[in-house]
């Protein structure tokens, strides 16, 4: 099967930068061209989302949103029915790296406000959205540093904000980490007047958590001199962030996991010649994540063969590319708290990251019990030949064929397409086409729905969901 180079790169582009694309997606991003489609994706308008008065009347639960089922459920829905993926990938790309979970919180709602913050800033300046990180109330709590006092620090956002969040192990020093914690004492929350967040009167209703709200406490804040990372002042928290936003160190680690998130689990010889262009756009446009991002996208190693597949989808890239070109839940559907279940079956539960260190990423997804998962989920969703996506590829086979016949080999390469395009080796092609051949042509002139010739074309899209290629992005 050959596929252009102009489809082929906008698929690719279009995976990384989304979730993949149905047919009519794509065209309609072909129409604009490769550098139009970039500044479309990375400069999202209204994403017409599912509202949230229709989510509501069917999930009473997703109006308080204070439980996790029904708060997975939730984003679900915004990432199925956006018309803008790249805000939706990039606000997943910072919930696994500033990751932060339902289980110390036991409040979704403020989990949910930190996403809204990540699609907000997530693709502008990377010193603003760690002085929102800092503030924010989800954060504040995952990591302790509501039990920052100037009387006291506690080192837990200190130590993580530096090793995880923005320059990595081996750029700081331990002292670096204590003069770190001393100038963030003081940042708490307003609305929780206790001293532990585990005490008593730290209620739900009627103002509790639901109303957690940043809050700066001068009293509390440690204003004495402190020296970090060789530079010396009475600094707060803001000037912390920005003596590390100018780091070296910092343009490397961004740079290196926006890659990795959105070009290849590893990086190659020719990979960080991508990574050192990015450091260099971080710099000159003043740490813009949209900027670099831009740079990645046009980059030779981006639009390269080697760059192709060369990631392994994440869970919640597989279930909601899969939902998207299926077209299922369109609207409200009861079963949509299990479908956010099943990706926490493959290792990826939405909001539930394991530990502050996120989810290990890769070839890690990838296990006996998580691909059994993986491969019946999509087989399930793209074989239904009831929902509007699947429809449509059957309705695209029959126009593109000789009078509504083909052979198996148009048969396999008719669904690889159009599930992508997806290329794939000659000898997985081989059993895709050895397994329509079993049946001989197939007839889809005068097709009816759920009939024998468009259940073989669900077969065919089940088998495709089964195979190597389709867990790459």
């Amino acid at each position: 099967m050959m596929i252009s180079n102009d489809t082929g790169l906008m698929a690719h582009l279009l995976r990384r930068a989304g979730f993949g694309a149905t047919r009519d997606e794509l065209e309609k991003y072909l129409a604009l061209g490769y550098e139009g489609a970039v500044e479309v994706l990375l400069n999202p308008s209204e994403p017409n989302n599912m509202p949230d008065d229709l989510i509501r009347r069917y999930h009473v639960e997703q109006s308080e949103l204070r439980d996790i089922a029904g708060s997975a459920a939730y984003w679900m829905y915004r990432m199925i029915s956006t018309s803008c993926p790249l805000e939706e990938k990039t606000a997943l790309f910072w919930h696994g790296l500033f990751a932060t979970g339902y289980a110390k919180l036991n409040q979704a709602r403020s989990l949910l406000n930190q996403v809204d913050m990540f699609r907000r800033s997530g693709m502008g300046s990377f010193e603003d959205l760690l002085v929102e990180l800092s503030q924010d109330p989800a954060m504040i709590v995952w990591l302790d540093n509501i039990e920052n006092h100037g009387s006291a620090i506690n080192e837990n956002f200190g130590r993580e904000l530096l090793e995880l969040f923005s320059m990595g192990i081996g750029n700081y020093t331990e002292d670096d980490i204590k003069e770190c914690s001393r100038a963030f004492t003081g940042w708490t929350l307003g609305n929780a007047e206790y001293m532990s967040i585990r005490a008593a009167k730290d209620s739900i209703w009627p103002y509790g958590r639901i109303a957690w709200h940043f809050d700066y406490r001068e009293e509390d804040h440690d204003d004495g001199e402190k020296t970090f990372l060789g530079e010396t002042g009475n600094f707060n928290g803001e000037d912390i962030i920005a003596i590390i936003a100018k780091q070296e160190s910092t343009a490397q680690f961004v740079a290196t996991r926006l890659f990795q998130f959105f070009a290849a689990d590893e990086v190659t010889e020719y990979g960080e010649k991508a990574i050192q262009a990015m450091m260099e756009t971080y710099f000159s446009s003043g740490y813009q994540v949209r900027d670099m991002l831009r740079t990645l996208f046009h980059s030779d190693y981006f639009k390269s063969e080697e760059a192709r597949y060369a990631r392994v989808k994440n869970p919640v890239e597989m279930v909601v590319g899969a939902i998207r070109m299926a077209g299922s839940y369109q609207n409200p559907a009861l079963g949509i708290e299990n479908v956010s279940r099943n990706m926490l079956f493959m290792g990826q539960g939405l909001l539930q990251p394991p530990t502050v260190e996120g989810w290990h990423e890769g070839s890690e997804w990838i296990d006996s019990g998580a691909l059994v998962e993986r491969v019946n989920f999509v087989a399930k969703e793209l074989s239904n030949v009831k929902s509007p996506g699947v429809r449509s590829i059957i309705d695209r086979l029959e126009a593109g064929s000789d009078a509504g016949i083909l052979d198996p080999d148009e048969l396999a390469d008719g669904c690889l397409d159009l599930l992508g395009p997806i290329e794939v080796s000659e000898a997985t092609r081989s059993v895709l086409v050895e397994y329509a051949a079993r049946l001989g042509n197939l007839d889809l002139k005068d097709h009816l729905q759920g009939d024998l010739a468009e259940q073989r074309v669900g077969n065919m899209l089940r088998l495709v969901a089964a195979t190597r290629e389709y867990q790459l992005a």
